[in-house]
């Protein structure tokens, strides 16, 4: 669909949008429908960028949908536009259900502006992970590390104040996977989610993963459907490799609210959905957690020889944080998969095997492993090249071992380039398919409403 603001035509969305075309965009929307669509800003960014929320319709029942959430994954902005040309185009979507959509265009513009290097195009994996930016664990938006009343970030108190505001039926985070498929995660069941979910994915050739490495101990409710186990307090290593710790994921649970989280690929890999059985667990398994830690070796020497070279900008701590998150966890997570050390331990200290594993779930693991080398040393590539300073020639090296590793998710995986309409596309559907299961659930039973902005305590949230 075109798009017309301030009298320009924009062009139809073919690519990730910026955070500032997100703002555009939602902009000529609200002047084309201004009866139907208001745009406010909620908040503001530890850079001073403006929260904006989008909000489609006037019904007293409200959906939440929370775009950008993580950095490095822009589908959810494309996603959000097209739910507002969809619930601007069907009464069925908003006065027909008594229904507000309310989007946030993106919950963290400060780390989403650092990944424009690649938004852009060309759509390799090189040209991603040399321009792939997150923020480290302690700077993600949706964690709540402290708990709801510790909330740190401004992005994050405007988010929980949005979710207190609204009281929502229904929230749902858009994500993206980097390499492997789409899956949809829950905080109470949607009875019905996981055929649906597979009539989207056939219908868009997208790749569903049957044991994603983020779900590997969590319940399943249907294929490439699982359950978001309840919030607990876990080290840093647990939270960075689990998710299962305090969020705005269920901070409106005492509402009732239905949480969906969804997933969509930007390359896909077929064998992430490989029921089959492996020739020889065991021996897999060794292989990953060999070649995990090799690469973690090789990173941490690289580390060592440019960490002297980077001084104390602002900017480099920033790149820092996650490398040295990504580095603290490689040997755990090599420990947990080990199948000659012994079953992991949850953040207990409880001794937690690895489930029964197919080729799917071996797959998710290659993958997973995979990424995080990559993630690293592209982090670590941004650092040389950002501070001009290489004596010991680890650029070369680190472009060395992206192009191999690269090289071995497309030709060793092999990962295919998913358009990004067709990514937005499905997540869209999903999104869809989730509220409509989620409008037709009845009422759940809740503990009295507590006064709007105040947090949840652990003993209020009724988990099921």
């Amino acid at each position: 669909m075109v798009t017309r603001c301030g009298g320009k035509t924009l062009p139809p969305l073919l690519r990730y949008p910026s955070v500032d075309e997100l703002g555009l965009r939602a902009a000529a929307l609200v002047d084309r429908r201004p009866r139907d669509a208001r745009l406010r800003r909620v908040g503001t960014s530890r850079a001073g960028l403006p929260l904006r929320l989008l909000s489609v319709g006037h019904g007293s029942r409200q959906v939440l949908v929370v775009a950008g959430p993580h950095a490095n994954e822009p589908v959810g902005g494309a996603t959000v536009l097209r739910l507002a040309e969809r619930a601007l185009a069907d009464p069925r979507l908003c006065d027909g259900a008594d229904v507000t959509w309310n989007l946030l265009l993106c919950l963290d513009p400060d780390g989403s502006r650092r990944n424009e290097g690649w938004l852009s195009g060309p759509y390799t994996l090189g040209h991603h992970f040399r321009n792939f930016f997150r923020p480290g664990f302690m700077e993600q938006p949706e964690w709540l590390p402290d708990g709801a009343a510790g909330a740190a970030l401004p992005e994050t108190r405007a988010l929980l104040a949005l979710q207190d505001e609204l009281r929502p039926f229904f929230q749902c985070s858009l994500h993206g996977v980097d390499v492997g498929g789409g899956f949809v995660e829950l905080t109470r069941d949607l009875p019905g989610m996981a055929p649906r979910l597979a009539q989207i994915a056939t219908r868009f050739d997208i790749p569903l993963e049957l044991a994603p490495y983020d779900t590997l101990y969590w319940p399943t409710l249907g294929p490439a459907v699982y359950r978001i186990p309840p919030p607990r307090r876990g080290d840093l290593a647990a939270a960075i490799t689990e998710a299962a710790v305090e969020s705005t994921w269920f901070h409106p649970h005492p509402y009732g609210t239905v949480t969906a989280v969804v997933e969509a690929p930007m390359w896909g890999v077929a064998a992430v959905q490989d029921p089959s059985a492996p020739a020889d667990t065991e021996d897999a398994l060794r292989a990953v957690t060999r070649t995990l830690r090799r690469d973690t070796v090789l990173l941490q020497e690289l580390l060592a020889r440019i960490r002297p070279c980077l001084g104390t900008a602002g900017d480099v701590d920033r790149l820092l944080a996650p490398v040295d998150d990504y580095v603290l966890v490689c040997p755990g997570i090599a420990d947990s998969w080990d199948p000659d050390t012994g079953p992991g331990t949850d953040a207990d200290g409880a001794a937690r095997p690895l489930p029964p594993l197919a080729t799917s779930g071996l797959t998710a693991l290659r993958i997973s492993a995979r990424r995080i080398a990559l993630r690293t040393a592209g982090l670590l590539h941004q650092l040389v090249t950002a501070t001009g300073q290489d004596p010991y020639g680890a650029t070369a090296d680190l472009d060395r071992l992206i192009d191999a590793w690269c090289a071995d998710y497309h030709d060793g995986h092999g990962a295919r380039w998913i358009p990004v309409a067709r990514q937005a596309e499905y997540q869209t559907r999903v999104v869809l398919a989730a509220f409509d299961l989620a409008r037709h659930r009845g009422p759940v039973p809740g503990p009295a409403a507590r006064p709007l902005g105040m947090p949840a305590t652990r003993a209020e949230v009724p988990f099921e």
